[in-house]
């Protein structure tokens, strides 16, 4: 039986994790929803070396360190690895399309940047995902808790992925050749196309539109609207193998809606140590 050490089992580890499971993988993993502590060293390194794959889902410390290099760097090498980056690293665009072969680190997150150059720089599988999204994490439950926006914002757009994507297409690259791979559904929008398909399927009206300013939002959302661009997954694709089983904002509502209740759902825990977009 194969063994994956995932350090970080959050949101989106844990369902590649689950994935992993049904094709026959046992599971070692850090993180509060984890098998073991970050800080057991002695544990750690044990199932490290006895792992055939290391996946980190863990963001960037402060300064731009990468907790798990710093701490395990040592205990990784010649192990192949994967990590979840974040499409972040490619910086504002002004709409324009963005793929693996664009300069990173001009953006809002640099210690992102660094930690993304560093995994690659040691021989990983680095996969930058957009905006994630999945069941109990997603527009229904920011509709549902009131917390659904609608900016004006013309030509503002977004990336994203459904979590079984990101899933599939780690899977896909366990064997793929070293190097970044963005992991993103075929077709941007704005946040208030996705808002308003979602309340129609919901049969709502939409939040009234409002500006940057009236809509009180708090530092980390306002950042979120300070970069634009549409994120590429041609690579992925040709390399890979991979194509997303949602490939537009439609086919994934349309999905979560017919299995979930929206009015009633809560969002899923996501462990502290993990990938937190």
């Amino acid at each position: 039986m194969p063994r994956m050490f995932i350090f970080g089992l959050g949101y989106t580890a844990s369902v590649i994790a689950r994935s992993l499971q049904a094709q026959g993988w046992d599971v070692v993993s850090t993180g509060s929803a984890g098998t073991l502590r970050f800080e057991d060293e002695g544990n750690i390194r044990l199932a490290l070396a006895d792992s055939d794959h290391v996946l980190s889902s863990v963001p960037p410390g402060g300064e731009g360190l990468d907790p798990v290099l710093d701490r395990y760097g040592q205990a990784l090498a010649g192990k192949p690895l994967s990590y979840l980056s974040s499409t972040g690293v490619y910086g504002d665009t002004g709409g324009a399309w963005v793929d693996e072969s664009a300069p990173v680190g001009t953006g809002r997150r640099t210690a992102r940047a660094e930690a993304d150059a560093a995994w690659l720089g040691r021989g990983a599988r680095v996969y930058r995902l957009p905006g994630i999204y999945g069941p109990g994490r997603s527009v229904f439950e920011r509709i549902a808790q009131g917390r659904a926006h609608r900016i004006d914002l013309p030509d503002q757009v977004f990336s994203r992925v459904h979590v079984d994507d990101i899933a599939s297409g780690v899977l896909a690259g366990l064997n793929a050749p070293a190097g970044a791979y963005n992991l993103a559904d075929d077709l941007p929008c704005s946040q208030n196309t996705l808002v308003e398909e979602a309340c129609r399927l919901l049969g709502q009206a939409p939040p009234p539109l409002l500006s940057l300013e009236e809509a009180q939002l708090s530092p980390m959302a306002r950042g979120f609207y300070a970069e634009n661009r549409r994120v590429a997954n041609g690579k992925a694709r040709r390399v890979l193998g991979w194509s997303p089983r949602y490939p537009d904002y439609a086919t994934g509502l349309r999905a979560l809606r017919a299995t979930t209740s929206p009015a009633i759902a809560s969002p899923a825990p996501i462990a502290a140590s993990s990938d937190q977009r």
